[in-house]
């Protein structure tokens, strides 16, 4: 691949993931509620997702995504639910009065990491992404198909890690400006969670919204 080559690839990646969506969402709300540790993890997700999205691409699930529109809605619909579920959970988490009760452990890390994962392979429009840009940037005559593949990969990891970190960084400033043991304290706190509750909620909302918008259109 030539730098020409990758540095459009970049400019067109990185548009995508200054778009807000669900892994933004995703991010910021585990960075808001859970510290920089748990939106660390939720990045290492997404950009674990990303690599089997560009993994399945490459092998043909786009173009199966693309040829049955009904399992593009369906996948849609069940990322929506997802949303719409942990949004749930959010709002009715009550914050503790002990920021070391409130401190991320192991097992929300992990929580973060696997719901980002599951967040981010339940987007189609992820698989159609990889199918209408691998085949621009990716030729095989050239040889080294699998060093293409990982130069994109790498790319794409890098934005993610670029413009999701610099939010998990932002969110979990915020979240330590919050916490206290005062009642002001545990407002602001409570408030925040509904407040990341909400952001997911719309999010879902939006996405529901994408996938009844795909299954009514005459070319769906």
């Amino acid at each position: 691949m030539t730098p020409a080559d990758l540095t459009l690839y970049f400019a067109l990646v990185l548009g995508i993931v200054l778009i807000p969506g669900m892994d933004m969402a995703f991010v910021v709300g585990h960075s808001l509620t859970g510290g920089m540790r748990a939106g660390l993890a939720a990045l290492a997700g997404i950009v674990a997702g990303a690599f089997c999205h560009l993994t399945m691409g490459a092998m043909g699930l786009a173009l199966l995504l693309k040829a049955l529109p009904g399992a593009f809605t369906a996948m849609l619909m069940a990322g929506a639910a997802y949303l719409a579920w942990l949004g749930w959970g959010l709002m009715r988490v009550q914050p503790c009065a002990s920021p070391q009760q409130h401190s991320t452990g192991g097992s929300r890390a992990r929580s973060a990491l696997f719901g980002a994962m599951l967040t981010n392979l339940l987007n189609p429009k992820a698989y159609l992404f990889s199918l209408a840009v691998l085949p621009q940037f990716v030729h095989p005559e050239r040889g080294g198909l699998a060093l293409q593949l990982g130069l994109i990969g790498l790319v794409t990891a890098g934005t993610q890690i670029g413009v999701y970190g610099g939010l998990a960084w932002l969110a979990a400033g915020g979240r330590r400006r919050l916490q206290g043991t005062d009642a002001a304290a545990l407002r602001r706190q409570r408030l925040l969670l509904r407040g990341v509750g909400l952001l997911l909620w719309a999010t879902a909302l939006y996405t529901a919204w994408q996938a009844w918008a795909q299954s009514a259109s005459p070319l769906g």
